[in-house]
């Protein structure tokens, strides 16, 4: 992999993640743009002590622009985007409608592909590790902001997710605080880990789940995915590395070998799930499923908080799911997910592990 830092007209950062060694990257952004200006604030919650960033500014980002229009496209001609190249491989520039920014932490955005019409699933092998490689490293390089406590890299995908731009593309934040979910993590593991004298709550999921086989996807040498046992979402799969790591940056080779294999058909049959036995839908090319991909890694951040517990007890592990229910309907966060955070699943993880075995490739 070769990694090339350049700037947009606008002073943001952006960076070329290209499989050749001997690509040159010197294009320059030719648009007139101002400086970026950001609102973005942290507030916090007194009475859930949660945090909430504002972010006004994020009323006039692009919204479902025409294919000829795309911003993560490469520049071609008079036809200026985010990418100043007219290629690439991998990209990750600063985004320019943050959510987080400055004090209150950093967003960015990761193109996986310049190939406008593709997913995530349509991608090689090697182009979904080098994806993998673009996202250890921005884990690193954030990492080392004092604004940053932890980083979350993840995909939208689908215009019922909420996604505004169809480029395939995903993005990653860091956070200037432990977020809620990891948080709660922490807490239960902590808790655990008191309970029975420094026993690993995350390992004991995973071996429960394998020693239980009926909610499992798939299982490699170096990975495993399975429907976790109180799934919130009607399809919702967990992927983790047999060797447990609090990041991406613990993968060792075996494992960053294998993850493309294992993460694209995990797509490729939730694209599937809803099509009959053969997943007609999504070979025909009926409506992609809708999901969110979230990676769970150890915050960088002061663990104090969450006491008897380190970075090396939390476990690196994807989380891939899809708010579809079933063909053309959608799981809604009503009164109770939203009000009480109380989710009501109306599939059985054991059903939904059943039929993502049903769809498996071969």
């Amino acid at each position: 992999m070769k990694k090339t830092s350049t700037r947009l007209a606008d002073g943001r950062e952006l960076i070329y993640y290209d499989a050749r060694d001997d690509r040159v990257r010197d294009a320059v952004d030719r648009r007139p743009l101002d400086p970026t200006v950001t609102t973005s604030e942290v507030r916090r919650d007194p009475l859930l002590g949660d945090a909430v960033a504002i972010a006004s500014h994020r009323q006039g980002r692009t919204y479902h622009p025409p294919a000829d229009e795309c911003p993560l496209c490469p520049s071609s001609g008079d036809r200026l985007s985010e990418i100043p190249d007219s290629s690439y491989d991998v990209v990750v520039f600063e985004n320019r409608f943050p959510s987080l920014a400055g004090d209150a932490g950093r967003c960015e955005v990761v193109c996986f592909t310049s190939d406008h019409d593709a997913s995530f699933a349509d991608l090689t092998e090697a182009q979904a590790g080098l994806v993998l490689e673009a996202w250890t490293d921005r884990t690193a390089e954030l990492s080392h902001l004092p604004a940053v406590d932890q980083v979350f890299c993840f995909e939208n995908r689908g215009a019922e997710i909420g996604v505004t731009l169809g480029h395939p593309h995903g993005q990653i934040y860091g956070y200037p605080f432990v977020t809620p979910r990891t948080a709660l993590m922490l807490s239960s593991l902590a808790s655990h880990k008191r309970a029975t004298g420094g026993g690993n709550l995350f390992d004991e999921v995973v071996e429960r789940e394998l020693a239980d086989g009926s909610r499992v996807v798939l299982s490699s040498e170096h990975w495993v995915a399975f429907v976790p046992y109180a799934a919130h979402w009607p399809y919702e799969v967990h992927l983790y590395p047999r060797r447990r790591v609090p990041d991406l940056l613990g993968l060792d080779e075996d494992a960053r070998t294998a993850f493309p294999q294992v993460y694209l058909e995990l797509l490729r049959r939730f694209d599937r799930i809803f099509g009959g036995p053969e997943g007609a839908e999504g070979a025909a090319g009926g409506a992609p499923t809708p999901y969110i991909a979230a990676w769970h890694q150890a915050p960088f951040g002061p663990l104090d908080a969450f006491e008897g517990v380190n970075r090396d007890d939390f476990a690196l592990h994807l989380e891939l799911f899809t708010i579809r229910r079933t063909s053309g309907k959608l799981k809604f966060l009503a009164g109770s997910e939203s009000g009480m955070n109380v989710f009501i699943n109306d599939v059985p993880p054991e059903t939904a592990a059943q039929r993502l075995r049903e769809v498996a490739s071969s």
